[in-house]
């Protein structure tokens, strides 16, 4: 059996303002939601999916059932990652992530993921304080790699 990632359910304080941010963030649709009282979700998925199948198009489903905020302090997930196709378009999104005033990890740099290959992203937070990653599988500079002080997709502040 071949396993491979399926959609994220991400649990939000607002819904309205999550899905307003994931829409922005990612070009991502509404596929379907739910605004009955304290059963609030929303569906988002990839426009340019031509599949007809549901899950298929289906990339996030959040679900309005949290109070507070992340806690990188707790066990469960560390980071949410999303690939693109390469060093240019991080860079893109992540002019496009700091013009919407979002809180970027490391001032915005592009962190690779090690001095042993090119990829690599830039981190920010949702606003629920996930943190998020941007990255791409090639052609990150690698000469300031996780080591000593510098910044890491593996550790955070």
């Amino acid at each position: 059996m071949a396993l491979r990632t399926g959609h994220i359910g991400l649990n939000v304080t607002d819904l309205e303002r999550s899905s307003r941010f994931y829409e922005a963030t990612f070009g991502l649709d509404v596929l379907g939601r739910s605004t009955e009282h304290g059963r609030r979700f929303a569906f988002l998925g990839n426009p340019d999916v031509t599949s007809e199948r549901f899950l298929d198009k289906l990339a996030i489903t959040l679900w309005e059932q949290s109070t507070g905020s992340f806690s990188g302090q707790n066990p469960g997930l560390h980071h949410l990652a999303f690939h693109v196709d390469s060093a240019e378009e991080v860079l893109r999104i992540r002019d496009q992530v700091r013009a919407q005033g979002v809180e970027l990890l490391y001032d915005g740099e592009i962190v690779p993921h090690s001095s042993d290959f090119d990829s690599g992203g830039f981190f920010f937070l949702d606003p629920d304080g996930l943190r998020l990653e941007i990255c791409a599988p090639a052609g990150i500079a690698k000469e300031h790699a996780v080591a000593g002080e510098a910044p890491s997709c593996g550790f955070f502040e």
